[in-house]
């Protein structure tokens, strides 16, 4: 009997699942972020906490960006360890719906937002990632390390 339950408690979330709606992406195709991303009931949300690049240049001084890289670089960086963090959760870049993108400006300049642009055009809007999340980005003062430039939070959703 509990053989038998469990099987149809399965079948039950197997069928749940193929017949969830995929969140739906709002905005201009030239566009690299959607206007709006709306999840439908029932989709399955999960959050990947701020990440922060990892070290290019661990004899670089602490606390430094050269122990870290530019911002292009860090972008990257960051966006590798979500798309590991997805993965482990069963969910792909594909799956992200919104993105918050913290950005420090590196000493006597602005943020390099084309740099991170740059980067993170590599990861989606392209052939082989289509999909485009809603994102804020937004310069702050600093991050932690006085070393990192680039701080970026997920929501995914499937």
């Amino acid at each position: 009997m509990r053989s038998e339950l469990l099987a149809m408690g399965l079948a039950v979330s197997i069928a749940a699942s193929a017949g969830a709606e995929a969140p739906k992406r709002i905005g201009p195709e030239a566009s690299p972020i959607s206007t709006s991303v709306s999840v439908p009931p029932g989709g399955h949300l999960v959050y990947i906490s701020g990440t922060v690049p990892d070290a290019v240049d661990t004899n670089a001084p602490e606390g430094s960006a050269a122990r870290f890289g530019d911002t292009e670089s860090q972008t990257r960086s960051v966006l590798s360890k979500v798309e590991s963090a997805l993965k482990a959760q069963g969910l792909g870049l594909g799956d992200v719906v919104m993105m918050r993108v913290f950005l420090v400006a590196p000493p006597g300049q602005r943020m390099d937002f084309a740099g991170m642009m740059r980067a993170y055009r590599e990861f989606f809007g392209t052939t082989a990632q289509p999909n485009k999340p809603a994102r804020s980005t937004m310069q702050v003062a600093g991050l932690v390390d006085p070393g990192w430039l680039v701080e970026i939070e997920v929501t995914a959703a499937k």
